[in-house]
């Protein structure tokens, strides 16, 4: 299994263990990947030093060259540098014990077997030898080698004790599963389903870095099944577990609003991996739950979900410890327009609601574009194509609006300064009174979007509301 230790930088560290006359392995994802033939797009590798992991480090930088700075974080006895484009960890071999309530374990030396028996996953526990003496020799204590070839998520140990000392590795397994397309094995499967609720003892910081994993995900709709069906995604994101089931009154029924969004998810991250347009795509439809209402001989409504749904935004993010900034907000707009674009597909599209969208959407509008294709999820074909066409128009319009009036990301010809200049008032109700008067009549087409209109109409506004320009040539 050489190949895995085929790059130069394996050599060096090869020599600096012999020099040392100590043991050490590369462990964990680098040997995963490895066999799997995948990219390592990370360049993470995690070395395992049986003795002090942190001296290992230091001699391996000098070695490398003069420069380089090593991080050493000595509570958890462990170092790292950056060579290059890699990330070198190393640490010394331990082994660990928890107590049932507290998510740190005593941590005390230990040899190469103490330390495979820690780790989350049979795949995960695969080590490389980097003594000259083996060099490349793998030690795989718990055929992790085979469930690789069987595309199976084990823990090397009895999985209650594992995701009961950290029941973050719950989250890994789904994660793990979802990216390399594996089944998690039964028996461990079972124990998420037992330990789901262990899961509150883990940070948000922890839970959504490996819930944004999922997302990222080629078929992340994969990862929230699993996580529906462990019990786990009630307690992570209760918001999208109350959008599951279906109701049923004289015969009509709504979509399950779990699915489908899930489905939007899948559809989204065909075409982007931006992160925050694919938690947009999952949480588009996240107030049907609150807005849902059955009116006769109609059927179901969900009236206003989207400016709801927006409204939920900031909570979800500041529970799961999301960034409350201009991600958050992105997030929230293309949730709040959602259905603009589809509502403008049904109908016929006129310049002003091409205006007042472009105005609204800004810079996102391709963007959004994308979530409302997205949208799509009818398994009917030709409504499926007829969507589509008509999304196909308004992004024409769209298209044609930009280029004659300029309205993306709009910025008024006459802003407040200027009106108060002009009127000699002071910021107030009357400033406000103009600028959306001008912003109206531009989104509506009356005026052009330049300032000798925006001007004009600004005076004859002022004058209706009894306001008087200060230069009496103006007047």
């Amino acid at each position: 299994m050489n190949i895995c230790l085929n790059d130069k930088i394996f050599e060096t560290l090869s020599e600096v263990v012999d020099s040392e006359k100590v043991e050490a392995y590369v462990i964990g994802g680098w040997v995963r990947d490895s066999v799997l033939k995948l990219e390592h797009s990370d360049k993470d590798i995690d070395i395992v030093v049986v003795g002090s992991g942190i001296d290992i480090a230091r001699k391996a930088a000098r070695k490398f060259g003069t420069g380089i700075k090593v991080s050493v974080f000595k509570n958890f006895g462990t170092a790292m540098f950056r060579y290059g484009e890699y990330e070198i960890e190393f640490v010394g071999a331990r082994k660990e014990s928890y107590t049932r309530g507290s998510r740190k374990p005593v941590v005390e030396n230990g040899s190469l077997e103490d330390d495979q028996n820690r780790r989350d996953f049979t795949i995960n526990a695969l080590a490389l030898s980097l003594s000259s003496v083996n060099f490349g020799e793998m030690l795989d204590p718990f055929n992790g080698l085979s469930d690789i070839e069987n595309k199976i998520i084990r823990t090397p140990l009895d999985p209650d004790k594992t995701f009961s000392d950290d029941p973050l590795r719950m989250m890994r397994a789904i994660r793990f599963a979802n990216q390399l397309n594996f089944t998690i094995e039964p028996d461990t499967f079972s124990s998420i389903k037992r330990n789901a609720e262990r899961i509150k003892i883990v940070s948000p910081e922890r839970m959504v870095t490996e819930l944004n994993k999922i997302i990222l995900c080629t078929h992340p709709s994969r990862g929230f099944n699993l996580l529906d069906r462990s019990g786990l995604l009630k307690i992570i994101l209760p918001a999208l577990d109350n959008l599951k089931g279906v109701e049923t009154i004289e015969g009509k029924a709504h979509k399950d609003n779990f699915h489908h969004s899930i489905k939007v998810l899948d559809n989204i991250s065909i075409k982007t991996d931006n992160l925050w347009l694919r938690w947009a795509a999952l949480l588009h439809d996240i107030a049907k739950p609150v807005t849902k209402k059955y009116i006769p001989d109609t059927g179901w409504s969900f009236h206003g979900h989207e400016y709801i749904g927006s409204k939920m935004i900031p909570d979800i993010f500041r529970e799961l410890r999301l960034p409350l900034n201009e991600k958050m907000k992105y997030v929230q707009k293309l949730v709040d327009l959602h259905l603009r674009p589809i509502v403008l597909s049904q109908e016929i599209v006129t310049d002003s609601a091409i205006r007042r969208l472009l105005f609204e959407a800004g810079d996102d509008i391709d963007d959004l574009m994308l979530l409302c294709e997205a949208d799509i999820t009818s398994k009917n074909e030709a409504k499926k194509t007829k969507h589509l066409e008509n999304f196909r128009k308004v992004r024409n319009k769209l298209k044609e609006i930009e280029e004659k009036d300029a309205l993306r990301n709009f910025q008024p010809p006459v802003d407040g300064s200027e009106i108060i200049k002009v009127f000699g008032i002071k910021p107030g109700r009357e400033v406000g009174i103009i600028k959306n008067t001008i912003r109206e009549a531009i989104i509506e087409g009356i005026i052009p979007n330049e300032h000798d209109a925006a001007i004009k109409l600004m005076l004859e506004k002022g004058r209706e509301i009894g306001l008087t320009p200060v230069d009496k040539n103006l007047s």
